[in-house]
């Protein structure tokens, strides 16, 4: 039967039956099409497509999220590759859209994560088990307790360093935060703006999130940015469970509690 499919850039993807030679230049898609029961289906994946991690070892890699081998692509003759707008690259994205239908993901909020994940059941023929993934992890984030606008702490959430980087309110990173609970102290609406050491000490944040990528901070930076911020809590955190909008969703909320009761803990 076929299918039809409006992806998050407004395109209209037509499959003639569900895809069975997939592509996925996404990490956090790649893993959502194995916990959806479709791995037999994959055929490509990045270098960054790190879970599971047998994938790396077993399925063919194309390249990177910023740069595929077209060649390699073309050689496993796929009937569909999943993208993402802002993961992967323009010119990439339209070479690949004139020989293959190529549906792509553009995730602001965890409405559009839901949305992703339903599609890409559609796309599979796996539509059940995605409606059940979808229910999960929306249970999950709805027993998260609300906290008052005046208990709300304001968070600076780095990703890189030197020079700093941090993710602004227009991130999927400012959504998770928000369900967790924290404010963003930025105001920017670039979506990664870099930040200098006496910007980071004039926002005066009340939290630093140190993420695990794609900077791989480690407890060795606590300290640095103690002495910038003496008074705010610094942690590090997975940045995996902030940024990655696909089956990984549904550890995100039981993560996010455990850091507000971590950071409530270390308050007192």
């Amino acid at each position: 039967m076929a299918i039809e499919v409006i992806d998050q850039m407004r395109r209209v993807v037509r499959l003639e039956h569900p895809a069975r030679r997939m592509v996925s230049l996404v990490p956090s898609q790649t893993e959502l099409l194995v916990d959806l029961g479709l791995e037999p289906a994959l055929v490509g994946i990045t270098k960054f497509c790190v879970h599971p991690p047998h994938l790396l070892k077993e399925k063919t890699k194309i390249g990177g999220t910023k740069h595929f081998h077209l060649d390699r692509i073309a050689a496993l003759q796929p009937d569909l590759i999943l993208g993402n707008k802002e993961e992967n690259y323009q010119d990439g994205i339209e070479a690949l859209a004139q020989d293959y239908p190529v549906w792509m993901s553009d995730i602001h909020h965890l409405e559009d994560a839901w949305e992703m994940i339903r599609a890409i059941g559609i796309l599979g023929g796996k539509e059940a088990a995605a409606e059940g993934l979808g229910e999960e992890i929306r249970a999950k984030f709805a027993q998260l307790p609300l906290i008052p606008a005046k208990k709300r702490q304001k968070v600076l959430y780095l990703i890189w360093r030197k020079p700093y980087m941090a993710a602004a309110p227009s991130t999927f990173i400012d959504t998770i935060l928000q369900a967790g609970g924290w404010d963003n102290v930025l105001s920017e609406e670039t979506r990664y703006p870099e930040i200098s050491p006496e910007q980071l000490q004039d926002l005066q944040p009340d939290c630093i999130f140190l993420s695990s990528e794609p900077y791989p901070f480690q407890e060795k930076h606590i300290q640095e940015l103690r002495g910038l911020c003496p008074n705010a809590q610094v942690v590090l955190v997975d940045g995996e469970l902030f940024s990655w909008y696909g089956s990984r969703l549904r550890y995100t909320a039981p993560y996010v509690q455990k850091l507000q009761k971590q950071l409530s803990s270390a308050s007192l």
